[in-house]
């Protein structure tokens, strides 16, 4: 499989993933000698993977942005023919037993939405996953409102977490933000807290970005109807 040196800069990256705007995925593939799954029910992060090769991510193994070096965090989105974003958007993985000493600034969550490479992903029922097109990527930072909101549903979901009502929480809570079981199965667990603040287990958790958030920064950068 070819492997591609990391970008250097922010406008090398652009470049790269301008240059893949129009793209199949299996031209993509392709160009790395990678294979096409038929579906994605079993490949779920395949397409991401498969971008994060082709611009050169380095191989991180940390919760901190894909393009750490540059501060960048790559998320494809898979979107309908007008703009509409098919689902939520896996974020980081929540930690579910320190809530109470994790502050906003230089959280997991606050590292990768910083500043987001949106690729959109041309997604249709019916399409096979090869034959998905790759849409014009998007270099985006949170303005002031929607980091105010990025981080008032963090502190929400996190307090919640900090006095043991992990139970009570499900995917209705939050604005731009969600939690959302995470795992391979409904059985792996991760460390948590009880409610007397005992160590306890829980089921895996992780951010999401809701699926209406993103419509409106897609449809502010190019100018979509909301």
């Amino acid at each position: 499989m070819p492997l591609i040196d990391p970008p250097q800069t922010i406008d090398e990256l652009m470049a790269r993933a301008i240059e893949l705007s129009g793209w199949t995925v299996g031209d993509v593939a392709a160009s790395l000698d990678w294979d096409v799954p038929p579906d994605l029910r079993r490949a779920k992060g395949y397409i991401g993977q498969l971008l994060e090769a082709a611009l050169g991510a380095p191989d991180n193994h940390h919760q901190g942005p894909d393009f750490d070096n540059l501060g960048v965090e790559l998320k494809t989105i898979p979107i309908r023919a007008d703009g509409r974003p098919v689902e939520s958007t896996w974020v980081t993985r929540a930690s579910l037993q320190d809530a109470a000493e994790q502050p906003w600034e230089g959280s997991a969550v606050q590292c990768k939405l910083q500043c987001v490479l949106w690729i959109p992903i041309l997604t249709e029922p019916g399409v096979p996953p090869g034959a998905r097109q790759i849409g014009s990527p998007l270099l985006w930072r949170p303005s002031v409102e929607e980091e105010a909101t990025l981080r008032r549903d963090w502190q929400d979901i996190m307090e919640r977490i900090m006095l043991g009502g992990l139970s009570e929480l499900d995917a209705s809570i939050g604005d731009a933000l969600q939690l959302r079981p995470k795992g391979a199965t409904a059985r792996e667990l991760a460390p948590a807290v009880d409610r007397e603040g005992r160590p306890t287990m829980a089921q895996a958790r992780g951010f999401y970005l809701r699926a209406r958030f993103t419509r409106t920064v897609l449809a502010a950068a190019f100018g979509l109807q909301r």
